[in-house]
């Protein structure tokens, strides 16, 4: 793993961990002001910054994670990160625990100069085991 992909996933797990701990000054400092959490499912959901973090710190709580293969990209001062994400959670108190797949965009700030979280995609995976071999079909490179 290079530098700038260590970096980036230690931001991550930085984030996760404040996420566990409910600490909202930390989310809040590693989040920028136009951050937006979407949640794809059957009906996608989206919370902007604020929604996010009373929501992280009181009724969609995080008890632990894991990633799996991680994937980061650099594109200027943006960057991408994905992977599985094995969560272990709840929403209202109903049990949310189980894998989902997470796409984060970080931003490098102009002032600052800090990477700041500007979106997160959180969605389940396909149940349909046929599915990706489906779309893996669709590849023009192969």
């Amino acid at each position: 793993m290079d530098e700038f992909s260590a970096k980036i996933e230690a931001l991550e797990h930085l984030w996760m961990r404040s996420w566990m701990q409910r600490d909202r000054n930390q989310m809040k400092s590693l989040a920028a002001r136009d951050f937006i959490f979407l949640l794809g499912s059957s009906k996608p959901v989206i919370l902007d910054r604020a929604s996010w973090l009373e929501a992280a710190t009181t009724r969609f709580r995080c008890t632990g994670y894991r990633f799996d293969e991680v994937y980061v990209r650099r594109h200027g001062n943006v960057a991408v990160f994905a992977t599985r994400l094995g969560l272990e959670a709840s929403i209202e108190g109903r049990d949310w625990t189980g894998d989902s797949w997470v796409v984060d965009l970080w931003q490098k700030a102009r002032v600052s100069r800090k990477w700041k979280l500007i979106e997160r995609t959180l969605s389940r995976p396909d149940t349909d085991e046929k599915m990706p071999d489906a779309i893996r079909a669709m590849q023009l490179w192969r």
